[in-house]
């Protein structure tokens, strides 16, 4: 296998979308805003998982009659990109740099979004996210099902490090991008990660240490991998630019 020399791996929810959706659905739809508030702040002092207190929202929007193509509706109408998203799938496209979305979210919604909001162009993007089982009775009843056992649901770094190890010794730089707690199993992953400015991924790395690079829009992000892939910059370049 000849391998890239960069690869690219990120989240969806709030990091290539201006807006979660699963936090949207469930301010809409769920239990509302000042409950998923309460629940995010017991995940992210590690007080709960962030299997059960994502598990508590999906609840919270089945319990209230609402299914996924309901959601679905209701995202298509209200999620937007970051506007540097699309041109920096085209740069990876044409740098043949591979991209995939490792999500806690759920691959028909994510999918559903990527389709509306990018076209064919998003079939360049391979999906790793949960998936949903759906009561063929009652499209309103439904759960997520989740990728694994783990207290996330999908242990980001188990999916990053499945397909990293088929490069053997010829590794490429792997960068992670993301804004969230669901982000924290892939935070110490890839050689960079890049954190969404002002949201609880960077609160977390904080506290804990972790080096991260700060980014506002994709824009900043094609910037900063355009620069190592063409051998520019070095990843301790821009680990010690933080």
């Amino acid at each position: 296998m000849i391998a890239p020399k960069s690869i690219v791996f990120t989240d969806w929810d709030g990091t290539v979308t201006l807006q979660d959706s699963n936090d949207l659905v469930t301010d809409l739809l769920g239990f509302g805003k000042e409950e998923r508030g309460r629940l995010f702040e017991l995940m992210l002092d590690e007080k709960m998982s962030f299997r059960e207190g994502f598990l508590r929202m999906l609840k919270s929007i089945s319990d209230n009659g609402y299914s996924v193509d309901y959601c679905i509706e209701v995202l298509l109408k209200n999620v937007k990109l970051d506007p540097g998203f699309k041109p920096f799938l085209m740069w990876c496209k044409s740098n043949e740099v591979p991209l995939y979305v490792i999500s806690s979210g759920m691959e028909p919604i994510i999918n559903a979004l990527l389709q509306k909001l990018i076209g064919e162009e998003a079939d360049y993007i391979e999906i790793l996210a949960n998936d949903v089982k759906t009561d063929p009775n009652d499209k309103a009843k439904w759960d997520i099902v989740y990728r694994d056992e783990t207290p996330f649901g999908h242990d980001k770094s188990r999916s990053i490090n499945k397909i990293l190890s088929t490069y053997g010794d010829n590794r490429p730089s792997a960068f992670y991008c993301g804004d969230g707690i669901s982000d924290l199993s892939a935070s110490k992953t890839c050689d960079i990660l890049f954190a969404r400015s002002g949201k609880d991924l960077t609160v977390f790395c904080d506290r804990h240490s972790i080096p991260y690079r700060e980014f506002h829009t994709f824009d900043d992000v094609t910037r900063d991998i355009a620069a190592v892939t063409s051998g520019e910059k070095s990843v301790e370049d821009l680990v010690e630019g933080k």
